[in-house]
């Protein structure tokens, strides 16, 4: 017997002992069956929502599906200091039920109360997410511990039926065969790819979170790749899609992929848990197909790809309804993922680089060039890499603007004896640009020192 958490527990035992049935469900029992650690409890029973409601004060109920949240806090508390706190957790619970009819392809348009554990489960996804659990005893109508033991994603009954009813489930089927390193049953993956076209009537801010989850996965770049065997990439990433068409290997060049195969293997290997990083690191070469070149000896060049792949990458940030934070953060990383190592570079040329990439970005945009090395067939680093990593360092101990200086227009209006006006920026502007070409040092006495020069002229 697998110990459920106390307050989990607790939901299902203030339900039994007013002769409900109550079991946990979906997730957090396959979770705990596969010894994970998991959040987010969700419960069936037979209870109406207004039964429910009754057992569970701090409750709420404000849909159509026979759901009702429950408030959970971090320890017992009374009534009163609950009311004080914010709960750290809703928990949900469901009353058994059976659906009709799905018009936009996501919701149920008719709900109808069930009677029986096994009917609830019989709508569910998968089998590995239709088991229930009492604290006692498990029940598994359809086989999903054997799944789990097998690692293998199997939609619940007919494949095309339970995809057909929700279509956010062809992408929840990747990303959880991403996340738990499961394959996908062969049955379920041909109702996949004959529903690809589905995923067009999903919402875009739900496709966008499936998405940043799968990349954000154990097994990511197995993900990407059964979304494009299975046709889904070509709804959700067409530009990528795209991709794997344009051929990279040619004299003179180190590439052992295509562009679409570099860019998976790209974000497999970049060191970055942050999917929004792993997905500028998938999308880093997505303006490679349109400015793909071949001359007569076979040299393929893909000049100012990075320009035209910022362009494409504003649309897909767009199209996923992604933040304005998250869009500026992947198209710097993209604009500037050609950034040059070469050792003869002079301070100067890395604190321009710094200023277009952003200091915030910096660790961001090297995680993205190891990716990149490393989903190319190099090593994951070489000693420019290391040496230019150093001069970052050392660089941004130098001053980035007048802000930095040492010295401010009062000790500029000071010497010079002057109101504020023009002289003040000139003057100021004028020693940064000496500092930043290397000829005077960020000192305060040298920096008055060359003001009263200054002001001598």
């Amino acid at each position: 017997m697998i110990p459920l958490p106390p307050k989990a527990q607790a939901i299902i035992d203030t339900l039994s002992k007013k002769g409900f049935q109550a079991y946990a469900v979906g997730g957090s029992v396959r979770d705990i069956i596969m010894g994970k650690s998991t959040y987010g409890w969700d419960f069936t029973t037979d209870a109406t929502p207004e039964e429910i409601l009754k057992l569970f004060p701090d409750s709420f109920y404000d849909n159509q599906f026979g759901t009702v949240g429950v408030k959970i806090y971090q320890s017992d508390q009374s009534d009163q200091l609950k009311n004080e706190k914010e709960p750290v957790d809703i928990y949900e619970i469901t009353t058994f039920r059976s659906e009709e009819g799905y018009a936009d392809r996501r919701h149920p348009d008719k709900v109808v109360w069930g009677k029986t554990l096994e009917g609830d489960l019989g709508r569910r996804d998968f089998t590995i997410n239709a088991i229930a659990y009492d604290g006692k005893t498990i029940f598994d109508p359809f086989n999903g511990m054997s799944d789990i033991d097998n690692k293998i994603m199997r939609a619940v009954g007919n494949a095309e039926k339970r995809f057909s009813e929700d279509a956010l489930r062809l992408m929840r089927a990747v990303r959880i065969a991403s996340e738990l390193g499961f394959t996908i049953e062969g049955d379920t993956f041909q109702a996949i790819k004959t529903l690809a076209k589905l995923i067009t009537e999903i919402s875009s801010e739900r496709v966008r979170d499936e998405l940043l989850k799968l990349i954000k996965s154990a097994y990511a770049s197995d993900g990407i790749l059964i979304l494009k065997n299975s046709d889904i990439l070509s709804y959700i990433l067409p530009e990528l899609d795209a991709s794997f068409a344009i051929p990279q290997k040619s004299p003179k060049r180190h590439h052992l992929y295509d562009v679409g195969m570099h860019s998976v293997m790209s974000m497999k290997y970049c060191p970055s848990p942050d999917p929004i990083v792993r997905l500028a690191t998938l999308l880093h070469d997505i303006g490679k197909p349109p400015t793909f070149k071949q001359d007569p000896n076979g040299l393929i060049t893909f000049y100012n790809h990075e320009l035209v792949g910022t362009r494409i990458v504003k649309t897909i940030c767009s199209r996923l309804r992604l933040s304005k934070n998250e869009t500026d953060k992947i198209l710097t990383l993209i604009r500037w993922h050609q950034f040059s190592v070469d050792e003869r570079q002079t301070d100067s040329a890395i604190r321009r680089f710094i200023r277009h990439a952003g200091k915030e970005n910096l660790d961001d945009i090297l995680a993205l060039r190891i990716g990149d090395r490393l989903g190319g067939g190099a090593r994951e680093t070489s000693w420019r890499l290391e040496l230019f990593k150093k001069r970052l360092e050392d660089v941004q101990k130098q001053p980035f603007s007048v802000r930095d200086l040492k010295v401010n227009g009062f000790d500029v209006m000071k010497i010079f004896d002057c109101p504020p006006g023009p002289i003040i920026g000139e003057t100021l502007n004028a020693l940064f640009a000496q500092i930043d070409e290397g000829k005077l040092a960020n000192d305060r006495d040298l920096l008055l020192s060359k003001i009263e020069e200054m002001k001598s002229k």
